[in-house]
């Protein structure tokens, strides 16, 4: 077991840059990997998960070098149709990115192959993508509980393009269905209940696959090839967030993140941050990878409780570990309703902060779709991250609030996302030591 300790920390005056976006990196070695000649990506993400994505492809046939030194990966593209049947079970760890994204790109590949992973992936749902892909005629199963393992077969016939209305936010869903469009005869479309994270189409056209974009509405036509191209993948949102949200709310810091993904369907954390009266400005924008990229400084001041309006959720899904600590800081009441979804990620987060923000002396009301903090001091204590990179990272972060020591348990996956949270932590003079 890896352990976090963190003690009561001086504001930091900084300028840091995280590491490259998970989402943008998976994407851009699958894609890549059924691309028509060679795809180097600049600041790829070497974190556990993204090397999960690289693995499997290799499995599969595909020749990728890299990570190097500087993050750079470079993968020889096997065509459309060249990836092959792994000799073993595809294990994509902690992954659910890999295993859903890959579910859609191999079902209409012409493979055999099951997908598996850890205890946490092969307890998450995965139903929501099996089964509008079956109904594009794909041989695809998983277990009587909507869950891992995927089992893959390969179909003697074309997969036929549908339309889908999806009844969840997620990003991933929308991503395996037009993946699997790819191998589709005629048209697939997703229409979403909002818009999510857009980086599979963004992505898409990054190596020349037109996409029709209509509101909440995307489709391609199923048909075309990828080519090759030189990818530049922007720091992740989702990492900075700790940071971001540890600045924002201390008092008398000042930091400036460099180089952040800015997506639109990402920016649900700065959106919430600015209604709690945080003092963040977006410099020095532009487009990397086509993908929109900016500096964010920070400079930190006393936050507010609030209603956590509804339109900034599903872009904020992954930060609301964060986000809860910034609510636990706050004056004021912090209420967060319709987020059942973070129930149904690495582990059940609305329970896992509630319990540890209530280990710390917050008070908290856990709801069935979100939470209630009442902010206030944090004391010290023990907490479980429950093997959740994200969980683990937020508590880390309360070191800047918390009056006695943070002691944190089951860190260890933290390496999946941010391997060097850590380093960066120290940097910002946050009193950290791992055991």
């Amino acid at each position: 077991m890896q352990i976090f300790k963190v003690k009561r920390s001086e504001p930091m005056q900084v300028e840091i840059t995280v590491p490259g976006d998970k989402s943008v990196s998976h994407r851009a070695v699958m894609l890549a990997s059924i691309a028509d000649g060679d795809t180097v990506i600049q600041n790829f993400l070497p974190g556990e998960d993204c090397i999960s994505t690289i693995n499997a492809m290799r499995d599969m046939g595909v020749s990728i070098e890299g990570p190097f030194e500087n993050n750079d990966v470079i993968v020889h593209g096997a065509g459309k149709y060249g990836l092959k049947d792994p000799q073993s079970v595809l294990n994509l760890g902690n992954s659910g990115t890999s295993m859903r994204l890959l579910a859609g790109l191999l079902a209409g590949h012409g493979v055999n192959v099951i997908l598996e992973g850890d205890a946490s992936l092969m307890s998450r749902p995965m139903r929501r993508v099996v089964e509008p892909l079956t109904h594009m005629g794909a041989q695809i199963a998983c277990a009587e509980t909507g869950c891992a393992p995927i089992i893959i077969q390969r179909t003697k016939q074309q997969l036929t393009g549908m339309h889908f209305n999806s009844s969840v936010a997620s990003a991933q869903v929308k991503s395996a269905i037009l993946l699997a469009g790819l191998y589709a005869e005629g048209d697939t479309s997703v229409t979403e209940p909002v818009l999510t994270r857009d980086h599979t189409e963004r992505m898409l056209e990054a190596f020349g696959y037109p996409i029709i974009r209509d509101g909440k509405c995307v489709t391609l036509t199923g048909g075309g090839r990828l080519t090759g191209t030189t990818i530049q993948v922007p720091a992740d949102i989702s990492s900075a967030a700790f940071f971001l949200v540890a600045a924002a709310m201390t008092p008398d810091a000042e930091m400036i993140i460099k180089d952040v993904g800015i997506n639109p369907a990402r920016i649900g954390v700065i959106n919430i941050l600015w209604e709690m009266g945080a003092q963040i400005t977006i410099e020095n924008t532009r487009d990397v990878g086509n993908e929109p990229v900016a500096d964010l400084h920070v400079i930190g001041r006393n936050l507010r409780g609030i209603q956590i309006p509804l339109q900034h959720i599903p872009l904020a899904i992954d930060e609301f570990p964060a986000i809860f600590i910034a609510a636990a800081c706050a004056t004021g009441t912090t209420v967060l309703r319709g987020a059942h979804e973070l129930r149904l990620k690495e582990s059940d987060r609305i329970q896992a902060m509630a319990k540890g923000l209530a280990e710390l002396g917050v008070v908290v009301e856990p709801q069935d779709d979100g939470i209630i903090i009442h902010g206030g001091d944090l004391h010290g204590g023990t907490v479980d991250s429950h093997g959740d990179h994200r969980i683990a990272m937020a508590f880390a972060i309360a070191g800047w609030a918390a009056r006695g020591t943070i002691t944190i348990l089951n860190c260890e996956n933290v390496a999946t996302s941010f391997p060097n949270f850590v380093e960066i932590a120290k940097f910002c003079k946050l009193d950290i030591s791992v055991e």
